[in-house]
Order: C-alpha cells, then sequence, then structure tokens
C-alpha cells in the first residue's frame, strides 16, 4: 500500500471493466503503428526542421493513440519548437488521463510515452467510528470503476476532514492510500485518526467596560469546556456557533441601551497542543441611549395612527431596546394581516441625538393592497390526502387574508401529529398585487407505530406490551389501533377505530371493545404485595365528537360493559363463604358480577399550540357519566381537568400549571361501588405510592401485650378508593441544550397538591364480633380476637378520608430512550395525613406518561 499524495495530477475516463486483460500492444502492432504514422511522415530534409514529421504513441492499454494524438494540438506538417512540445506534455497531464508522460523529439519524429492512470476497484474506509462510514461515501467522489486521479483523492481528503470539523473534530486526520492490483486496478484506502473533540479551553472578552467577562459569556451559545458540562456540546469549537455568539453578543447589547455596540473582531487560536481552542473577542461598546420620541405614522387607510399607537409599548425615557423595535414592528404587522393587509410594510425610522444620548423612532407603515387568499398549494405530502390538510385551514380560496387564521392553521396542523415539526406555511404574492397564494410546505412523519416492549416499573413490577397503532390510516387522518399488554397485576386487550371526519363533515365517530382484567392488591410485610380482589371488565364503547367553536368541542359516548369482582376462595374464604376474618368485611360486600351501562359526554376547550408536547395555550374538560340508563347499577360521574402553559423567561423554559377534580355519587338508593371510585396515588401523584393518598383501611397485628404494632410495613392496607378528589400541579419543564433533545431528556420541578375523601366509613371487621380491651388508636378502630386462639388478633383502623390537602415536591425527568420511555421522579411529602403511604423515588418503563 502506498501514499497517493505524490506525482502529477491526473484524470478521469470511462474505463473498460476492470477485470479485462490489459490490451497492451505487441512489439509487432507498435512497428505496425510506427510504420503507418511514418507512411505519413514527412522526409527528414533540411527544409522540414522545426516542422511535425510523425507522432508515434506508446505504452495505451485502454485508449487509442489517436485520443492521446487529440490531446498534442500537433499535427504531421505543423511547426513546433520547445515552448510548443511543452505546452504539448501540459496538455497531456491537464487531462488527468495519464500517471506519467514524456516526449521524445527526433528531428521532428515525436513519440509519446504515456502511463495511463489506473482503475479504481473498490474503495475502503478504516477507522470511522465517530462518524458512521455511510455519510463519510457520501463525501467521497471517487467511486469503484472509475479512473483513479490524485487530484480527486485530495479533494475528497478535504471533504473528509471538513466533515469531522463540522463535528467538531479539527485533530481528525486522513491518509489516503492505494493498493496496486494485477490488470493496472488499485484499491483506494482512507485511513482516519478521529482525534477527540476539540473544545473550547478559554473565551476571552476584551474592551468590556460596563459587564463582566462572565456575564457576557452567560449570553453565548458557546461555553468554556468544564468537566460538569457532559450533557452539551455547547463547549465544541463550532465556527458557525461562534459567528451565532457574535450576533448573540450584538442582541445582548443591543437590548441594554448601547445601540452603537460593535464586534471589532473575533480570533480562535488553537493551543500549543493542538487539542482546543481559545477565543478572544474584542468589543466596543459605545455610549448607551435612552429612548426619546416615539410616533406612529400610516399611509393605509383603514389604520389609523391614534387608534394604533395603543399598540405601541414603547415609553420615552426608557432605555434604548432593539426587542420592543422589533416586538412592536411584529405586532403591528399582525394587526394589519388581521384587517387583511398581509404585506403591510412596517419600518421603524431612528434618529439618534448623540447629545442627549436619546433616540427617536418613527414606525412608518407604507401604502399596500388589502389582499385575498387566491390559491392554496400544499407539496410534500406523498401519503396524506390533501383534503385532510385542507379541512384543517381556517382560510379558503376567496377570504380576506388573516394573519391570525393563518398561525392558528399552522398550530391545527401541526397538532394533527402527521408532519415535522418545519412546517411552513409561505405567504407568496397572488397573480395581482391584491392577492395571495398561501404555499404550505410539510415533510411527513412515520404515523404507524408497532411497539412490542418488556420492562419493569415500581408500580407493576413486570411489564410486557404489545401494540399496533396508525394514526393516519390510509392517509385519510383515521385512527386505527389494536393493544395488549400483561403485567404482575393487569391484563388487557384493546381496539379501537375513529373516523374524524364522517362523510367529510365535522363529526367524529369511533368505537372501542376491550377486556381489562385487574388484580388489585395490599402491601404486606416487608414491602410485599398480597392480592385482594379481581375486577375483570369486558364491554365497548361508542363514541361522537363535533367542534363548536375553534377551540371549543363536545363530545358524547355510551358504553356497556360486564363488571366481575371476585376474591380467591383458597386464600379469603372459609366453608365457602367468604371470611370477613381474612378479607374484610368491606371487601366481602363488594364481591358479585355487576352491569354497567353509561352514557356520557364532555365539554373540550383547546387552544394548545402541540397536543404532544405544548409550550403554550391552554386545554379544559368537564364530563359527566351517568350509568344505570337504561340497566346496571347506578351512579353519576363529574370530572373537570385544566392545564395551562406557558414559556419563561423566553429561553426554553416552560410552566405547565394545572388541576384537576372529580365527584361521584350513586342514586336511587345505591352507592358507588368499589371498582367504580376514584383512586390517588402513583403515577399521578408524585410522591405518593400506588393508591397511596386517601381512605383505607389498616389492618395491625396485636402483639403479646395487646398493643398493635407500629410498622406500617408488617400492617395490611387495604385502600377503598373516594367519590371526590381534587389534585393541583405546578411544573416547570426545564431546557438542558441540544444534547439532551438529541437524547431525548426532558427534565423538570414540579409540586403537587391534592386529596382523595367522601367514603362513608366501612363495615369493619369485627363491629359484630368478640373483642377484648385494646388501646385507642387514631381513626376508627375495632380491636379482633384470633380466631385460632394461638396468635394475639388484630385491630383495623380507617383512614385518610379527609379533604384536607397533602403536598409533595419534586424533581422528575422523561426520557424517550431507544428501549422505551422511561420516567424517574424524586419527590418529597411534604404534608401528610395520618394512613397516607409516602413514596420518595418512582420510576416507570415501558408505559405512557
Amino acid at each position: 500500500m502506498t501514499s497517493m499524495l505524490a506525482g502529477p495530477a491526473l484524470g478521469q475516463q470511462r474505463p473498460r471493466r476492470p477485470d479485462a486483460a490489459p490490451e497492451r500492444p505487441s512489439a509487432e502492432a507498435e512497428s505496425r503503428a510506427s510504420e503507418a504514422a511514418n507512411a505519413t511522415a514527412l522526409p527528414a530534409t533540411t527544409a522540414n526542421l522545426g516542422i511535425v514529421r510523425s507522432v508515434v504513441v506508446r505504452g495505451t492499454e485502454r485508449l487509442e493513440p489517436e485520443t492521446v494524438r487529440s490531446y498534442l494540438n500537433l499535427s504531421i506538417g505543423d511547426r513546433y519548437d520547445r515552448d510548443g512540445l511543452d505546452a504539448a506534455l501540459k496538455a497531456l497531464f491537464a487531462s488527468e488521463l495519464f500517471a506519467d508522460a514524456t516526449i521524445r523529439d527526433d528531428a521532428g519524429a515525436l513519440t509519446v510515452e504515456v502511463k495511463e492512470n489506473p482503475v479504481i476497484n473498490r474503495i475502503i474506509i478504516e477507522g470511522a467510528k465517530r462518524i458512521k462510514e455511510d455519510k463519510i461515501r457520501e463525501e467521497i467522489r471517487l467511486a469503484p470503476r472509475q479512473i483513479f486521479t490524485r487530484s480527486k483523492a485530495r479533494a475528497d481528503l478535504g471533504r473528509i476532514l471538513e466533515l469531522y470539523r463540522r463535528g467538531g473534530r479539527f485533530a481528525a486526520a486522513v491518509e489516503p492510500k492505494i493498493v496496486q492490483l494485477e490488470q493496472n486496478r488499485v484499491d483506494v484506502v482512507f485511513e482516519i485518526s478521529e482525534g477527540d473533540k476539540s473544545k473550547i479551553r478559554q473565551i476571552n472578552i476584551l474592551g468590556n467596560e460596563k459587564y463582566s467577562e462572565g456575564d457576557i459569556r452567560k449570553q453565548m451559545a458557546s461555553k468554556q469546556s468544564r468537566t460538569w458540562r457532559f450533557f452539551t456540546s455547547n463547549d465544541t469549537y463550532d465556527p458557525d456557533r461562534l459567528a451565532y455568539d457574535q450576533q448573540k453578543l450584538r442582541q445582548y447589547y443591543l437590548t441594554q441601551g448601547y445601540a452603537d455596540f460593535r464586534v471589532v473582531s473575533s480570533v480562535a487560536e488553537l493551543t500549543p497542543d493542538k487539542k482546543d481552542f481559545i477565543v478572544t473577542y474584542v468589543i466596543e461598546e459605545g455610549a448607551r441611549y435612552k429612548f426619546g420620541k416615539v410616533d406612529l405614522e400610516s399611509q393605509i387607510r383603514d389604520i389609523k395612527p391614534a387608534e394604533f399607537r395603543p399598540l405601541i409599548r414603547i415609553k420615552t425615557g426608557d432605555w434604548y431596546n432593539a426587542q420592543l423595535i422589533e416586538n412592536t414592528v411584529e405586532g403591528l404587522s399582525e394587526t394589519a394581516g388581521l384587517l387583511g393587509y398581509a404585506f403591510a410594510d412596517v419600518r421603524p425610522q431612528f434618529e439618534r441625538d448623540k447629545e442627549k444620548l436619546e433616540m427617536n423612532v418613527t414606525f412608518q407603515i407604507g401604502e399596500v393592497p388589502r389582499v385575498y387568499v387566491e390559491r392554496v398549494q400544499i407539496n410534500g405530502n406523498t401519503i396524506t390526502h390533501d383534503k385532510v390538510i385542507r379541512r384543517e385551514f381556517r382560510l379558503t380560496e376567496g377570504d380576506a387574508f388573516n394573519s391570525i387564521k393563518v398561525k392558528r392553521t399552522k398550530d391545527r396542523l401541526l397538532g394533527l401529529g402527521y408532519f415535522q415539526d418545519k412546517l411552513d406555511i409561505e405567504q407568496k404574492p397572488g397573480s395581482t398585487p391584491d392577492k395571495i397564494i398561501l404555499e404550505t410546505n410539510v415533510q411527513e412523519r412515520p404515523t404507524g407505530e408497532l411497539q412490542v416492549s418488556a420492562g419493569f416499573s415500581s408500580l407493576e413490577r413486570f411489564i410486557l406490551s404489545l401494540s399496533v397503532r396508525q394514526r393516519n390510516f390510509r392517509g385519510r387522518g383515521q385512527e386505527l389501533r389494536a393493544s395488549a399488554n400483561i403485567s404482575s397485576f393487569s391484563r388487557s386487550i384493546e381496539a379501537g377505530f375513529t373516523e374524524p371526519y364522517l362523510g367529510g363533515r365535522n363529526l367524529a365517530l369511533g368505537f372501542d371493545v376491550f377486556r381489562r382484567d385487574f388484580r388489585s392488591f395490599r402491601f404486606t410485610g416487608n414491602n410485599s404485595r398480597d392480592t385482594t380482589y379481581t375486577q375483570v371488565s369486558t364491554g365497548f364503547q361508542v363514541r361522537t365528537g363535533f367542534s363548536i367553536t375553534e377551540f371549543w368541542a363536545a363530545s358524547l359516548r355510551y358504553g356497556l360493559s360486564r363488571e366481575e369482582i371476585g376474591l380467591d376462595q383458597a386464600t379469603f374464604f372459609t366453608n365457602g363463604v367468604c371470611d370477613p376474618l381474612k378479607a374484610g368485611r368491606f371487601l366481602c360486600e363488594q364481591l358479585g358480577n355487576r352491569t354497567v351501562s353509561t352514557i356520557g359526554y364532555s365539554i373540550i376547550f383547546n387552544s394548545l399550540n402541540n397536543v404532544r408536547l405544548p409550550s403554550q395555550g391552554q386545554r379544559f374538560t368537564f364530563s359527566q357519566d351517568l350509568a344505570g340508563v337504561p340497566i346496571g347499577i347506578k351512579f353519576l360521574t363529574t370530572r373537570a381537568n385544566y392545564d395551562y402553559f406557558t414559556p419563561l423567561f423566553g429561553t426554553g423554559f416552560v410552566l405547565n400549571v394545572g388541576g384537576e377534580a372529580g365527584y361521584a355519587t350513586g342514586y336511587g338508593g345505591q352507592d358507588v361501588i368499589l371498582a367504580n371510585r376514584f383512586f390517588l396515588g402513583q403515577p399521578q401523584f408524585r410522591g405518593f405510592n400506588i393508591r397511596g393518598v386517601g381512605p383505607r383501611v389498616l389492618r395491625r397485628s396485636l402483639d403479646s401485650a395487646g398493643v398493635p404494632i407500629a410498622d406500617r410495613r408488617q400492617a395490611l392496607d387495604d385502600s377503598l378508593g373516594g367519590r371526590a378528589y381534587y389534585l393541583g400541579r405546578v411544573e416547570v419543564r426545564i431546557p438542558i441544550g441540544s444534547a439532551g433533545a438529541e437524547l431525548g431528556l426532558r427534565p423538570s420541578i414540579f409540586a403537587d397538591v391534592g386529596a382523595l375523601w367522601s367514603l362513608r366509613a366501612p363495615n369493619l371487621t369485627c363491629q359484630n364480633a368478640p373483642t377484648r380491651p385494646a388501646p385507642i388508636v387514631a381513626g376508627q378502630t375495632t380491636p379482633c380476637l384470633a380466631t385460632d386462639g394461638v396468635s394475639s388478633g388484630f385491630v383495623e383502623e380507617f383512614l385518610g378520608n379527609t379533604p384536607r390537602p397533602r403536598v409533595t415536591v419534586g424533581i422528575g425527568v422523561n426520557w424517550n430512550s431507544p428501549f422505551g420511555p422511561f420516567r424517574f421522579d424524586l419527590a418529597k411529602a411534604l404534608l401528610t395525613q395520618p394512613g397516607d403511604d409516602p413514596q420518595l423515588f418512582q420510576f416507570n418503563v415501558g408505559t405512557a406518561f
């Protein structure tokens, strides 16, 4: 293997098949070629000095001699000199067809000796680990079956190095080599030494007087390399990011009043060890200005300066802020767009008063015609039908342009989840000045999901999940889904279908069928679990929904199911009858099969900018379900849910304030049974165990002295649920840079507050059984004698039935890992009530968050 960078540059030509035998001319053939050349050669006479008498070509393999002669620009009978021969030789090398070439002159008899460039057999890449080989091959222009040239090899080397430099690896080195093969073929090998990423060791600021270097560095996207910055890539050297930092610096100073600020120079120097960079900025801050006179002028008849002047939030005497200027221009443009002026020309005119250090600003709105939508054009949808996209548009052909409706259309299209976030609705001039074309450019994302996952959670232990879902079935916006889940305490199988626009109308119709097998459990000693009752639900639901206004919608539903509640007879029965001493009287009373027939409705308000990961907007839902129509058990459930999202500080932080509440009541002389009550705890109420809040019965064993054992881990804990609850939350989503986003990490801090209550005191096990004296315990207690005459018996307590708030605070992390979604929460319960079951750390794998 030899290096390929020495020697003259060679060219490229489509070769013969590389596995074909070389066509090296024989001595006889060369003799015939020479004779043919001499047949037309001029005689060697004094009169022919300086004239080409003959041209003989030797050494060709794939090329014809005439091809070589065509590059010489010398024919028999032409006059030539030394400069002409040099030019002919340069023309041969410039063709990049030859590895070597010489011209011998014998009194006008020219002999051209050439060595053709080899054919590439294959391209080999060695040492590439940090960048995928496929991405490197995209940068290589050499290819098998092409003629190898050193100039193209050098160009490929430069492109590979540039690829590594864009990734921050300035220490990368590439050595191209060739392996000689038979038949004038070669293997081209690029040996890559990737090296470490080049970091920014230090950022120096020169010329700053008003702000410290630390304050200025905080405004930059680039960061100095430090050991704790392992979640970000902003400490790697990137020339494009440095250019962006200059804009950030200028933006920062312009928002602080320094209208004359400029970056004098920006220099990045490689450290002596060639591993890191030292970046130095030289800046000139200038004087600080305040706003002077602020005025508005309009050439549009419908825009009166006196009426629009309140939209300008700038006040005379405030420090100059370029961001306020941009916000005002944007606000005036959007307001003009509401009136149908899509291309409103709002220009701020500045007048500096350097003596008073004031900036006078006049916003001028130029005259433009009111525009109407001429055409809605959709590009990029290969699967989704046009009508699915068009029905989300708030504007149609012929409507007056409205910028707010365009923005709402974009939010609705993104909310479908069918397209990438780079969706754009461009406003282009139409056929006349008063017409506009709305060109929608979409990039479709996969909408089909096939998920097979296994996991472990602190709630349900082992989890196995299989689900198939298509959110854009046949490109018509229909949803088709089926799923099966198995865990240590639950099993379910479900299927459903939704048509969002039935018959092209604003009416959704869907149905679901399901079978859910849930095994409730209680914690016993040493945090182990004991299955209590089983609940099997089999049924279906039919639902429909429709929009009332742009943001309000309503839905109706009817469901019918069979609820079967049972207990393990081998564990909780005695002589074929449920034993209250083993199961508890409150569980024995719940056994049986029941029919649940419910009709319900929901009222929904939704202005979220993104359904999957909202950062702005509100969502409110009010629902009621009435059971017992026309058959089955009778109860009414009412629920309300509200969420508010807004960005904070303009730096990627997102605040979520939300709450929910519910109430269930029986009617017709019936109460709400255990299976239809509310339960509260993990994962909705972080900081508590599953069903760790609300009414419950604790069964504590008595020691030999008749005193209940205080250790809760040795008590049997039965959560009974409640008929009323509330839950509030405040959460701040924290940005952690591009590296964290690429990993799918979303950390947050939160606080939760809630309660579950409104349950009538249950019939405890020993209310009518023989008892013996026992210490009074908080809550309702009934001590029971042991039935075997050996153990000391137990005492039951009814606890947690109070609306008093429970409060938790903590931090959490969502991780969309390659193995499925993870959720980690570390939450501390600050305020609890007797009977509550706090839990500090919780995690879930393979479940939705």
